[in-house]
C-alpha cells in the first residue's frame, strides 16, 4: 500500500545537500489525515523521501520553546 501525502504547507527549507535533497519543515497531510508539521529530507520535486519527524501544532510550539531557551 502506497502511502498518500499532501503538502499543503512549506514552511522552510533547512539545509540543502550536495545531491540536491532538502531538509524541510512542512505541514503535510498523511493519509488524508488532518495535517501535521513534518521534518524530512526529500528529493528534488518531492519524489522521493527520507525518514522524519511528524509533529502536532503542540510539540511543535513545545520544540519551540526548548529551542529557544537554548543558550547557542
Amino acid at each position: 500500500m502506497a502511502i498518500k501525502f499532501e503538502i499543503e504547507e512549506t514552511v522552510g527549507v533547512l539545509s540543502e545537500n550536495d545531491k540536491s535533497w532538502t531538509k524541510e519543515l512542512n505541514l503535510i497531510s498523511w493519509n488524508d489525515r488532518p495535517a501535521k508539521y513534518d521534518i524530512r529530507d526529500w528529493a528534488p520535486e518531492h519524489e522521493k523521501m527520507g525518514k522524519g519527524v511528524t509533529l502536532s501544532l503542540e510539540e511543535l510550539k513545545a520544540l519551540k520553546k526548548i529551542l529557544n531557551e537554548m543558550d547557542i
